[in-house]
């Protein structure tokens, strides 16, 4: 699907008109008719030839853009339905025309999206071409920028839709290699001789249970080394039993979502790289499998990390943070300044917050930039507390500390566990996308399966970041 500029005399197949809803019953809009979806009534009217479709956004004083991006999503199945191959963008005049453009764009590209590889019946587009007219330069890049935020975002969908069968950590290692070869970001991938040399533990001990081995992906992108460097960890677990600590439920299908973490990082590099954002920035990704057998790791182990913390194993299906502390310790080695961890941790942050929200968790100053780069990305997040009372709760009899909380708190003690694995002098924010790396069903731009979360905001982050 593409996005072109015209004059205005382009021939479309359709016009879609965004006004406030009242307008609707005015002079200009009498004899549009209300469109009726599988849901039943909408908030979209068509007029009698069929030319125009009309999207009522509502009251003004409550449209946000993260609405608007919602609505333009709707609407582009629902043109899709009609068969419509071209359409005309009447942009609505509620914000500036770059926010409008950016924002109905990246609603539409997002909300057209599907994932149809694995099925024999694929529905083939219809919508081949958005066309925007009258556009100054402004409008133009805005929505350049808003098609490499979505395709970032729908690289991350991809990889979190990917059967676990197919996507293995090696495979994933390969995934991210060829998608940044070519261009300014360099790729290294540790394996197990390298993984043992290193001493990642966490990671090696997390994967022992499964034959296809982990893997430490290193993205590097550095189109300006007078920037302080900073680190995004992306949790990897291509897919996630419980080990030892079986998982229980009929289905479990959505566990290989438990990557979804990484594939936040890998979109966001994928967008800082298009965007040719000037920045000093390093993706890691620690991906695993964390499967039961003979040699997995069992519930009493110990694992002593290189920075001389041990760390009780007791429960293996808090395997995360485990590889994730490879991955902090990893980027307190090359000296990151600024740290963000983003993982699929603990059901206890998508009790806390739903599935629009993460948890955050850590420094208060990369927090405030996550939050901002959250309202301006739609990957909301909120702040939860990490009061030093609750380190009790991981505390063990034999070892520094546990893999799991005594108690409640979990998504805190999740992060608190992480927190010792952070550098001393570096800024670390935690991020716990367990709720929002799903959309159970499809609403808006939001289609059910992997969400994609956490793409653009870790680029909005960077980007904000390197302004402060």
């Amino acid at each position: 699907m593409k996005v072109v500029f015209s004059d205005g005399t382009m021939a479309v197949d359709s016009k879609l008109q965004f006004v406030q809803e009242g307008l609707i019953l005015a002079d200009q809009f009498s004899g549009f008719k209300e469109v009726h979806t599988k849901k039943g009534k909408s908030n979209f009217w068509r007029d009698a030839q069929g030319t125009t479709l009309v999207i009522g956004l509502g009251e003004a004083k409550k449209l946000d853009h993260e609405k608007l991006r919602d609505l333009a999503g709707s609407a582009v199945r629902l043109l899709e339905d009609e068969g419509v191959t071209s359409v005309q963008v009447v942009l609505p005049n509620v914000f500036d025309a770059k926010t409008e453009a950016a924002l109905i764009i990246e609603g539409m590209l997002l909300g057209n999206y599907r994932f149809d590889r694995y099925k024999k019946e694929k529905k083939e587009t219809s919508l081949q071409q958005i066309v925007l007219t009258h556009a100054d330069d402004d409008v133009k890049n805005a929505v350049h920028h808003a098609q490499i935020f979505a395709q970032g975002t729908i690289v991350a969908r991809d990889l979190g839709n990917e059967p676990a069968n197919i996507l293995r950590p090696s495979v994933l290692a390969e995934f991210v290699v060829e998608r940044f070869r070519d261009t300014e970001a360099k790729v290294t991938v540790f394996a197990e001789d390298e993984l043992i040399k290193r001493q990642m533990v966490g990671l090696l001990t997390v994967g022992k249970g499964s034959i296809h081995r982990p893997r430490f992906i290193e993205i590097r992108y550095v189109s300006d080394p007078n920037k302080p460097l900073v680190a995004l960890v992306g949790k990897g677990l291509t897919f996630d039993s419980g080990g030892i600590s079986l998982k229980s439920g009929r289905d479990i299908s959505d566990m290989r979502m438990d990557m979804c973490g990484s594939a936040a990082v890998i979109g966001a590099l994928d967008i800082l790289v298009k965007e040719k954002v000037a920045c000093n920035v390093v993706g890691l990704l620690v991906a695993a499998e964390n499967l039961p057998d003979a040699g997995s790791m069992i519930p009493s182990e110990l694992i002593e990390y290189p920075n001389g913390v041990s760390v009780q194993v007791a429960n293996t299906d808090a395997e995360g943070r485990l590889a994730l502390a490879d991955g902090l310790i990893y980027a307190s080695s090359i000296n990151a300044k600024y740290v963000v961890d983003i993982a699929t941790l603990t059901g206890a942050a998508a009790a806390a917050l739903g599935d629009r929200y993460a948890a955050i968790f850590g420094d208060e100053g990369v927090g405030e930039l996550l939050q901002v780069a959250g309202e301006i990305s739609g990957d909301y997040v909120w702040p939860l507390p990490m009061p030093q009372e609750y380190e009790e709760k991981i505390k063990s009899h034999y070892a520094d500390i546990c893999n799991i909380g005594k108690g409640s708190a979990g998504a805190i003690t999740a992060a608190l566990f992480l927190r010792h694995f952070v550098g001393e002098h570096q800024a670390w924010a935690h991020v716990d996308m367990a709720g929002p790396m799903e959309a159970e069903a499809t609403s808006g731009y939001r289609i059910a399966g992997a969400s994609g979360y956490g793409a653009r905001l870790l680029a909005q982050y960077v980007i904000n970041q390197n302004m402060a």
